[in-house]
């Protein structure tokens, strides 16, 4: 059973949430949080596998509870996925850099919802569909000069292809037709890449590609 904490200081969004994820056989609500506070609290409470959390909520926002769950070496196993009213909130990007595994906006699909709690249960970031590449975008554009790439010497040459491309905004299946492995393949270089470099996750996996310098704006075309 997935274990859900719904942080939002709208309790008709998070009874609308409650009532889809409730309603899956493998997804439950675990808790509510109406501010960043009682959601650090209850995250600590329950420790559950993902919350929801949104951007904007009294006493603390979303962004900094998101900093201080993704450094809490206690809470490593917790995925955060940040939900905003705008594809491109100015936060999100921080957001990412701090840890959370991506963002959806509140007026998702609601399979699009499922989807993304069961995708950041098993290590993988979550993007609002059509969003991915802009938010790259964005983020290359808001980016600092490319830091050191000493971590990158850790990593085996096709590795380092395949975070490049992780950093395009690719998927698994579409690196997987661009290298002509297997989707599973694809998936399992990821991974090695992500233990590899400490990353939470896909979506920190973009952040250090550009960061390091192996991706560079506009080579999103």
């Amino acid at each position: 059973m997935i274990r859900v904490l719904l942080a939002d200081d709208q309790s008709l969004v998070r009874a609308g949430f409650r009532a889809l994820l409730d309603a899956q056989p493998d997804i439950g609500v675990a808790g509510e949080a109406a501010d960043g506070e009682e959601a650090l609290r209850r995250v600590r409470e329950l420790r559950p596998d993902v919350v929801l959390m949104d951007i904007r909520m009294p006493l603390l926002d979303g962004l900094a509870a998101t900093r201080r769950i993704t450094s809490d070496a206690e809470l490593a196993d917790v995925k955060v996925v940040m939900l905003t009213t705008f594809e491109l909130d100015e936060y999100v990007f921080e957001a990412i850099r701090a840890g959370a595994s991506g963002f959806l906006v509140k007026d998702t699909e609601p399979d699009e919802l499922l989807r993304a709690v069961r995708a950041v249960v098993e290590g993988d970031a979550l993007l609002s569909p059509g969003v991915t590449r802009r938010l790259i975008a964005e983020f290359a554009a808001r980016s600092k000069q490319p830091a050191a790439a000493d971590a990158l010497s850790r990593l085996t040459e096709r590795e380092r292809e395949v975070m490049a491309l992780v950093g395009i905004g690719l998927s698994n299946e579409e690196i997987a037709r661009r290298l002509v492995v297997s989707p599973l393949t694809a998936k399992t270089h990821v991974s090695r890449t992500m233990v590899k470099l400490g990353a939470r996750d896909r979506a920190q996996l973009v952040v250090l590609a550009y960061e390091s310098g192996l991706v560079r704006p506009g080579w999103l075309g």
